[in-house]
C-alpha cells in the first residue's frame, strides 16, 4: 500500500470528530484539496444525521486496489467499488466517550471514472459519496424502496446545502454548479 498521509481529525461540533486519511497518492493528483472536500462532506452528513451521541468517523481516500480487496473480503465481490462503509458497533464504550461510528472508504479510480462518465466534477461526486457513506454509518440504508427514497431525499438536502446539484437527476452538472 502507498504511504498514508493523515490529516488531523476535524471537530464538527463538540460532539463529532472526523479524520481523513489519504491512502493513495492519486487523490492529491486528481483533486487538489480532496481531504478538505471529504471532511466538509462528512461534517455536513453528521450534522444532518440522527445520532445523539458524540461520534468519530474516518474517511479513507483509497485506490482501486484497496477497494477491491476490502470489497472481496467483506462483501464477496471481487471488484473495486466507489464507496464502502464499515460501521463500528462499540456499544461497550462509556456513554460519555465519543462513539466510533466507523470508516468510509472511497476508491479514487472508480470515483474519477464515474464522475467523468456522468459529466460531473470530481469534487461533487466525492462529496456525494462521502455523504452517502456517512449516512450509512448513521443507520440509513436503501434496501427497501421507502428507505431508499428517505435516504436519497436526505442526501439531496445535504448536498444542496453544500452547493452540489441533485446527483439522482439525469444530465451532467453545469460548470460552476458543483464545488
Amino acid at each position: 500500500m502507498s504511504k498514508r498521509a493523515a490529516t488531523p481529525p476535524a471537530r464538527v461540533s463538540p460532539r463529532h470528530r472526523i479524520a481523513v486519511v489519504v491512502a493513495a497518492p492519486e487523490w492529491p493528483r486528481r483533486l487538489r484539496g480532496a481531504a478538505s472536500v471529504a471532511r466538509k462532506a462528512a461534517r455536513a452528513a453528521l450534522g444532518a444525521g440522527r445520532t445523539r451521541r458524540a461520534g468519530e468517523v474516518s474517511v479513507v481516500l483509497a485506490d482501486n486496489r484497496l477497494s477491491r480487496r476490502l470489497n472481496r473480503t467483506w462483501r464477496g465481490k471481487d471488484k473495486p467499488t466507489n464507496v464502502l462503509s464499515f460501521s463500528a458497533a462499540d456499544s461497550a464504550a462509556p456513554k460519555a466517550a465519543p462513539r466510533l461510528l466507523g470508516d468510509v472508504v472511497i476508491a479514487g479510480g472508480v470515483v474519477a471514472a464515474e464522475a467523468s462518465a456522468q459529466g460531473k466534477r470530481l469534487s461533487a461526486h466525492l462529496t456525494h459519496l462521502v455523504v452517502h457513506g456517512v449516512l450509512h454509518l448513521l443507520g440509513h440504508d436503501h434496501e427497501r424502496d421507502a428507505d431508499a427514497r428517505r435516504m436519497e431525499a436526505l442526501e439531496i438536502r445535504i448536498l444542496r446545502g453544500l452547493g452540489v446539484p441533485n446527483p439522482y437527476e439525469a444530465g451532467p452538472y453545469e460548470a460552476g454548479e458543483a464545488p
